[in-house]
């Protein structure tokens, strides 16, 4: 019953700010408190009354929840009392442990700092020698320099400067050594200009010195042509020949070659400067010889025939000819030697203008990139380029003294030209393409440079023209027919390439490391397979530069030669056991030679052309994998076979190590109704396959 004075909505109310007090945030009970007050007579004592009714059941609550848990609180206690031991005992053991890491970690950190100071050291030292292996090709090549003045080869001493200047030196210029070096280069070059025209005017002395002893001993070679069998005859001539060489001919052409090349420097107007004095120098005074000994005396008119003395210059010619090939294979070959094999880097106009200058090269695209940029030859091509038109300068230096016509001396040139193209470059391109040292990466250069030079004939021909005057379009003119050197070159270069493709892999296979015995495959490819995948990726990148019909043969030979490498493993007679886990991981590893083929590392493939290189493996593979004996059997022969390119014998082969391995890890086979059931289907294939191969061999 309710109390006087309480309306009927007091209680609720004083709950509902009991809920209020008890659930809002503190800041918040300032108003609710004062409705308390603000409400009706008498509501602050009920809502005390209320209040202490609600901290009183509150207490109970409390009190009822401590009494719960009391008996855990003391357990709890209890076992912390007993724990307190273990854990001082604990802490000492934690304190002992961490005081002899300590200790031992000292040594750890003195070690450690050993290795740091190694480690520097090592660096240093690989620093040191790169800056060696830098330097030391500089030091050599002017050390050849100095030889090569000390024993008066001058002419190979220019070449050796020009090679440092615009090879070595660029490469150490920062050094101060080099700058000592490059200052001394232009007291070499005058020392040698003053020797070389020394050496002129003493030659020029010797010959009308010695021109009497000359005239002496052809009359008297003239004399026993006349007395000697034709054998002897031939042996004089050839005689007479080399002592016209040894007393005239190699002084002349040593002189000669002084005065074209004794002063090749960076400008041009110097280098044609100092060759002019040479040459006009040179001229000059043999006039003035050749009038002196042409002149006869007072009483004596010569008039003797002349005809054999020039058959004798001809085969003279052809002599000096085969000299000079031997000597420019001495020279292509060292070219060969010191090329990188690697595309021209530009870094400037100026280089740029200084190589096609040098060598005929245009691409509008390559000009319109900006520098640095690399032309795609190596510095072979335009050494090359370079030295056959020196080879055509020495044979016609040796043709305009035989009084010919034009035309003969542009025949002979463009013949000497053919013989220097496709014996004497073809001999070296081709050993250079044998030699072991000459990778993948140099061969798809060699290519590639084989290709340029091969469009630099043509140029050589207006080469030709322009010296002899004599057109192209004439009826007796010989054509250079070297295009066929470079194509044979370029040819023998492709089958190495496929050669040394198909060793690589071999390479790479050979360290595959199959466990036969598996019992179940790991899950991934095996690594060997993926290096070589890598490589091959890689490496066929390199190939882009080479025509697509190379780069495509050369990726179907390496994925043919593959799968035949992996069904050779398979069927490897050394093997003699196969579990399926090793097929499963075998077929892992087929799987990703099929996407590599499918990713098409060449374009220009069609459709799953190259994935057919592996098809006689996925069969076989699909075979086993699926256990698909009855529809092969029974669709074995047939156009439409599922498993066409499956052999019967192959397929027998590996039924029979899957065989042997089902039956060593099964010993208890006979007891385990599963396994039982696959030995004796196992068994049954294997006499339907022999019968098959017995039949085929009857058959045939």
């Amino acid at each position: 019953m309710a109390e006087i004075g309480e309306g009927p909505g007091t209680v609720p109310e004083h709950e509902r700010i009991l809920q209020e007090i008890q659930s809002t945030d503190t800041a918040c009970v300032g108003p609710t408190l004062r409705s308390v007050y603000d409400d009706q007579p008498n509501a602050h004592k009920k809502f005390m009354e209320k209040l202490d009714a609600c901290i009183r059941n509150h207490d109970k609550e409390i009190e009822k929840m401590c009494n719960f848990h009391h008996q855990g609180f003391v357990d709890a206690i209890t076992e912390l009392l007993k724990v307190r031991t273990d854990a001082e005992k604990l802490k000492v053991q934690v304190t002992d442990t961490n005081r002899r890491f300590q200790d031992a970690g000292k040594e750890v950190i003195v070690q450690t700092e050993d290795i740091i100071r190694c480690r520097i050291q090592q660096r240093n030292i690989t620093t040191v020698v790169e800056k060696l292996q830098l330097c030391l090709p500089v030091l050599e090549m002017y050390s050849k320099l100095k030889e090569q003045m000390s024993t008066k080869r001058y002419y190979s001493a220019l070449k050796t400067m020009e090679q440092l200047e615009n090879v070595y030196f660029p490469r150490v210029s920062q050094y101060r050594f080099c700058q000592l070096m490059i200052e001394n280069l232009p007291k070499l070059r005058e020392d040698i200009k003053e020797i070389s025209m020394s050496d002129l005017k003493d030659f020029l002395e010797s010959i009308r010195k010695h021109s009497d002893k000359i005239g002496e001993t052809a009359m008297k070679q003239a004399q026993q042509q006349k007395i000697f069998t034709v054998t002897l005859q031939k042996q004089n001539n050839v005689k007479f020949g080399k002592t016209m060489y040894i007393n005239d001919r190699i002084p002349e052409e040593r002189n000669e070659i002084v005065l074209k090349h004794a002063f090749e420097e960076e400008d041009e107007n110097e280098e044609e400067g100092d060759e002019e004095t040479f040459e006009n120098y040179y001229r000059k005074q043999r006039k003035k010889q050749a009038r002196l000994v042409l002149q006869p005396q007072s009483n004596m008119g010569y008039g003797f025939p002349v005809n054999r003395l020039f058959d004798l210059l001809f085969e003279i010619r052809d002599q000096y000819n085969e000299t000079l090939l031997k000597k420019w294979a001495g020279v292509f070959r060292d070219i060969f030697e010191e090329d990188n094999y690697s595309p021209i880097p530009i870094v400037s106009e100026e280089e740029y203008k200084a190589i096609i200058s040098k060598f005929p090269f245009q691409d509008p695209d390559l000009e319109k990139q900006p520098f640095p940029k690399k032309l795609p030859m190596s510095q072979s091509v335009p050494h090359i380029y370079i030295q056959v038109k020196e080879f055509i300068y020495a044979s016609l230096k040796f043709s305009e003294s035989l009084h010919r016509s034009s035309t003969e001396i542009d025949d002979m040139l463009r013949k000497s030209t053919n013989l220097l193209l496709t014996r004497t470059l073809s001999s070296c391109l081709l050993n250079l393409i044998k030699k072991p040292h000459i990778g993948l990466t140099e061969l798809v250069q060699i290519i590639i440079n084989t290709t340029h030079l091969e469009q630099a004939c043509k140029y050589l021909e207006d080469f030709i023209t322009n010296i002899t005057n004599i057109s192209q379009e004439t009826v007796h003119t010989t054509r250079l027919y070297g295009l066929s050197t470079f194509k044979d070159a370029r040819h023998a270069a492709e089958g190495e390439i496929y050669t040394k493709l198909n060793q690589k892999i071999d390479e790479f296979v050979q360290l595959a490391d199959y466990d036969w015995t598996m019992s179940e495959p790991d899950g991934r490819a095996s690594g060997y397979l993926m290096d070589l995948i890598n490589f091959l990726r890689s490496i066929f990148q390199v190939f882009t530069h080479l025509p697509g019909k190379v780069a495509q043969t050369a990726c179907m030979s390496a994925c043919q030669h593959l799968s035949t490498s992996l069904m050779q493993m398979l069927l490897d007679s050394e093997l003699k056991q196969i579990s399926m886990g090793a097929v499963q991981q075998f077929n892992l590893d087929v799987i990703q030679c099929e996407l590599f083929a499918s990713s098409e590392p060449v374009p220009g493939f069609q459709g799953d052309t190259l994935q057919l290189a592996f098809i006689d493996l996925r069969q076989l593979l699909d075979l086993f994998m699926v256990w698909d004996w009855s529809t092969y059997l029974a669709d074995y022969g047939q156009p439409a076979s599922k498993y066409l390119r499956v052999n019967p014998n192959t397929a027998l082969t590996l039924l029979e190590k899957m065989k042997d391995t089902s039956k060593k890890n099964n010993i208890f086979a006979q007891f385990r109704k599963n396994d039982r059931d696959k030995q004796k289907l196992i068994e049954t294939v294997v006499k339907q396959l022999k019968s098959l191969v017995n039949g085929m061999s009857q058959h045939t």
